[in-house]
């Protein structure tokens, strides 16, 4: 498929990770709607989830419970959900990819999560609203639903309103 077929497809081109990456701690971790975003899961708590995110740009940051209770370690700074919440994203999309996404200016050499977290944490970022967590917790869940189909190659009945992507013959 050339690239002028693949801007015109209904399709999306599923992008292959980084490199592995263990999916307990940080089940789904997404570059989208202008934010580094995701669910953590507690360290304490089997039963409770964090909807954390980051802000491109300005590396605003937010943090709470799927309930929108705050988290008690984003007080100031970056909590320890977020900061695993970019080390998975360096896993998932690559060190390069999320510091260009972010806007982090780089530091002397090849980034990394360590690096990236430091160069946003260096700015003193603000709190910032949770208002994306229920998006961000929906998408999660519905990603969630997906597992459980059986595998098929027919299609999806709420999917039929995409146009194929290409003929039959």
């Amino acid at each position: 498929m050339s690239d002028s077929d693949w801007e015109r497809s209904s399709t999306v081109r599923v992008v292959a990770p980084a490199r592995p990456r263990k999916l307990a701690k940080v089940p789904f971790v997404e570059l989208a709607d202008g934010r580094l975003q995701g669910v953590v899961s507690s360290g304490s708590d089997i039963e409770r989830v964090y909807v954390s995110s980051v802000v491109a740009g300005t590396y605003a940051f937010a943090c709470s419970t799927n309930n929108n209770r705050p988290c008690g370690g984003a007080r100031g700074s970056f909590c320890n959900h977020i900061r695993a919440l970019i080390t998975e994203a360096v896993l998932q999309y690559g060190a390069e990819r999320v510091a260009r996404y972010l806007r982090v200016e780089g530091a002397d050499g090849e980034p990394s999560a360590q690096t990236i977290t430091g160069g946003m944490s260096s700015t003193r970022p603000s709190q910032g609203d949770t208002k994306a967590a229920a998006p961000v917790f929906s998408r999660f869940l519905r990603h969630l639903a997906y597992l459980e189909l059986a595998p098929t190659t027919a299609p999806l009945p709420e999917m039929q309103w995409f146009p194929p992507s290409r003929a039959v013959a």
